[in-house]
């Protein structure tokens, strides 16, 4: 297996840059995935959002999850569990609206700490659709206001705990799927493993690296370059040591925003009669997803082609 991407963002700048941006093409059309160093976030921030995070887990949130789940969910079981997940979760909400301020037991340094990561995440992640873009021959900005619907794109924060877990065959730390959204940026345990990748039939592990930040592409990306870029099924190995952080941070269209394969892509391709991926508003979508989330995500395409035909092409539509 060759070796899993790592893209060095300082080489975008100066005689690496071309080699850097094929890096990130064959990254993106052949894995789904990257993991990013010298991204610009400062590592004091990210050690930071580290300490806090896993400092509020053991506060709040570690004997909820021994009550709630470890101490029933592998009680007499005998089969590996389908229908649940060995992790602990809350979610931060940064755009159109910030929840931050409303999230009970945050105290403020973390509440600050957040909303500053929270930019700087997403002005990398603006700054990787444009490097898509052009790796694509789309005009800067395509991505960016495909994604825009009339308020702004959907951009929040998934912060997990994975604990250790006495019969990891027993139960996933997070079980296979492909992300819903658009790109998603993860910053992730350095020490801790147990993200994995499926690549072609075999799991590959993402590997944990100090203040990196790990990429992957949601099938919104898929939709738009007509299949060019996939979004690819990952999942997370419970561990029977180490508590694993991960905090994943979610670049989404609008949910008024209507996705459609890149009409300048679909000229490109029209001699190879390629199969065109469906239009559709992107609430429809997660609507659809949030019930078939942990099934293929190609019945969920063909299913939104049925859809198709009641999606108007607004304003929003045309950017």
């Amino acid at each position: 297996m060759e070796n899993f991407p790592v893209i060095n963002m300082k080489n975008l700048n100066g005689d690496k840059r071309a080699s850097t941006m094929e890096h990130i093409k064959d990254a993106c059309e052949n894995w789904g995935f990257f993991e990013l160093v010298n991204h610009g976030i400062p590592h004091e921030m990210m050690d930071t959002v580290e300490r806090l995070t896993k400092g509020h887990y053991k506060k709040c949130m570690e004997q909820r999850f021994k009550e709630l789940v470890a101490s029933k969910a592998l009680e007499g079981v005998q089969a590996e569990i389908t229908d649940m997940d060995w992790e602990s979760t809350f979610f931060l909400r940064h755009l159109p609206v910030s929840n931050i301020s409303q999230v009970p037991d945050l105290d403020d340094e973390y509440r600050t700490i957040m909303k500053e990561f929270a930019v700087r995440l997403e002005k990398l992640a603006e700054e990787l659709l444009d490097l898509l873009c052009e790796n694509l021959g789309l005009e800067k900005g395509y991505l960016k206001k495909a994604f825009y619907g009339s308020k702004g794109p959907n951009f929040g924060t998934k912060v997990s705990n994975y604990p250790p877990c006495p019969k990891p065959e027993l139960i996933k730390g997070l079980r296979p799927h492909t992300d819903a959204g658009g790109i998603i940026l993860l910053f992730q345990d350095d020490k801790v493993s147990g993200l994995q990748l499926l690549k072609g039939d075999q799991w590959v592990d993402v590997p944990p690296m100090k203040h990196s930040i790990v990429v992957n592409l949601g099938d919104q990306l898929e939709v738009i370059t007509n299949g060019k870029y996939k979004s690819v099924l990952h999942r997370v190995i419970a561990q029977t040591d180490g508590n694993r952080m991960s905090l994943a941070s979610f670049y989404n269209p609008g949910n008024d925003a209507i996705i459609y394969p890149a009409p300048a892509l679909l000229e490109k391709e029209a001699e190879e009669r390629k199969e065109v991926y469906p239009k559709f508003v992107f609430d429809d979508y997660m609507k659809l997803y949030a019930g078939l989330k942990f099934q293929a995500k190609e019945p969920r395409f063909e299913l939104m082609k049925n859809v198709e035909a009641n999606v108007t092409m607004g304003p929003i539509a045309t950017a």
